[in-house]
């Protein structure tokens, strides 16, 4: 009896620990993009099945209207227009306030929706939120039509990050696998 009571405890601990190192680790290449359901800069609401059928070019930023941010938000605006003819819609996520988005976004002409995660729920899931939980990890994923993680860019470079998603993105259109 004491020693399946032990199995038992022992089972159970691994299971605990598999599962909590699988979810720590956040989401992978091809595994299923976490769900969302934020506001944006105009209080519109944006979830991730709306983008369905298309690339998301999901990044995660650190703060509004701060120097490296800002230059990787003008770059993904600057590129918008490339990014669309190749199918795929930006959308940034900080853990700022619509109000601070709306003044961001405005400031720079943003054409895209920027993600108002108060809570660090959604950068939480996507393994983008600091220890502290005050701000965002600078993280890129790139979502395929189907809601799967197509890319993903870890501490994403701000003067590069666009252009390497383009880059990718035609690769991956293609049928060639990006670069690691």
């Amino acid at each position: 009896m004491k020693s399946r009571t032990m199995f038992t405890l022992l089972m159970a601990a691994t299971l605990f620990f598999a599962n909590h190192a699988a979810h720590a680790a956040g989401p992978q290449v091809g595994g299923a993009a976490p769900d969302f359901s934020l506001p944006d800069q105009n209080g519109q609401m944006h979830k991730l099945s709306e983008f369905r059928g298309k690339w998301l070019v999901l990044y995660f930023y650190v703060k509004d209207d701060t120097p490296g941010c800002t230059e990787q938000a003008c770059k993904f605006r600057d590129d918008i227009h490339q990014l669309g003819e190749l199918g795929a819609q930006v959308v940034g996520v900080s853990v700022d306030n619509t109000a601070s988005h709306a003044d961001f976004a405005k400031k720079y002409s943003l054409p895209f929706p920027l993600l108002a995660d108060s809570k660090g729920e959604t950068a939480a899931r996507y393994d983008s939120l600091r220890g502290d939980g005050s701000m965002a990890k600078r993280n890129t994923f790139m979502i395929d039509p189907q809601g799967r993680i197509a890319k993903i860019y870890l501490s994403a470079s701000t003067s590069r990050n666009s252009a390497e998603v383009i880059e990718d993105l035609k690769k991956l259109k293609s049928g060639q696998r990006p670069n690691s």
